[in-house]
């Protein structure tokens, strides 16, 4: 774990791709950092517990686009993604399984939800604050997609499809994103959505059969999101934030839980993050994330890969 300290200088395995998906190669770490978190990652043969199963949320649209940069025209401190996926039993890694995610721009809005805003009540956001304390977080029952274990699903306001992206494991269960840093918005700790899906394969339709066996949600250090709180575009969202031990839904069990371990130049976070982190999942469960393993998860109609 030395290999990841004294964040400084340019992650340089991935190669620049456009200014934001590029600034991501350039995080905190000096060359070689991707790789020694990799390495990190495969080099324990111990077994860990399940990683905690949370709900969908209602923003999730099953899109499946196949790509590793979701930024598009997004602005914010570029976040360098690296998950891998194992099987909680054996260790082994996941290879082949897709991992997706999605999660809100810098200034708490998903694509897909912009007429939401940032749970404000609708709006260009940031927007001006809501008055009051909200009676539910818009990813719990009572938010914008109404009652339900998983929050609902709220009916999607646009077809914008930045921040949402979904990759095939490698050998080695790794996939990365170029993306970044999430904004907060409502009732809501800064986090990112996900799910594995096993069992199926990636075809010109899409990722098609198997199940999603995990759906979770990862989360960022306070030190980390306080230290984005004066750089602009966040500096200009005026919503009060949740704190991680404020959320209602981070289980507070640390990696196990979704926390994401992060490299970054403390002095400078505005030059990239990287987060990293295993989940380790039953590859033949369905957990969809509506609240109860084996039911349904609503889905929109596929756009094509990019």
């Amino acid at each position: 774990m030395l290999a990841l300290g004294g964040a400084a200088g340019a992650v340089v395995a991935l190669g620049g791709a456009g200014t934001v998906a590029g600034a991501a190669d350039r995080t905190a770490g000096g060359p070689g950092t991707l790789d020694a978190v990799k390495a990190a990652a495969t080099a324990s043969d111990a077994c860990m517990a399940l990683t905690t199963e949370q709900i969908e949320g209602p923003y999730y649209i099953d899109y499946e686009l196949f790509r590793k940069n979701v930024v598009e025209d997004r602005t914010g401190i570029p976040l360098l993604l690296v998950l891998r996926a194992v099987d909680g039993a054996t260790c082994e890694p996941l290879r082949n399984s897709a991992v997706e995610i999605w999660h809100c721009d810098a200034s708490g809005v998903y694509s897909g939800y912009t007429q939401v805003g940032n749970g404000g009540g609708g709006g260009t956001p940031p927007g001006p604050p809501p008055s009051g304390t909200p009676t539910a977080p818009p990813d719990g029952p009572g938010g914008p997609g109404g009652g339900g274990g998983g929050g609902g699903h709220a009916t999607p306001t646009d077809d914008l499809t930045w921040l949402r992206g979904i990759q095939m494991t490698d050998r080695q269960g790794f996939v990365t994103f170029r993306t970044v840093f999430p904004g907060w918005y409502t009732g809501r700790a800064v986090h990112i959505h996900t799910k594995v899906h096993t069992g199926g394969s990636r075809g010109s339709d899409g990722y098609t059969g198997g199940r999603t066996c995990h759906t979770g949600q990862f989360y960022f250090s306070e030190d980390a999101v306080r230290a984005t709180a004066d750089v602009a575009p966040y500096s200009a969202n005026s919503v009060t934030r949740v704190t991680l031990d404020q959320d209602s839904i981070y289980p507070g069990t640390g990696a196990a839980g979704g926390l994401l371990e992060l490299v970054y130049d403390r002095r400078h976070i505005e030059r990239g993050v990287i987060g990293h982190l295993t989940m380790a999942v039953d590859p033949d469960a369905v957990n969809d994330g509506d609240g109860a393993p084996g039911g349904p998860a609503p889905t929109a109609s596929p756009s094509p890969s990019a």
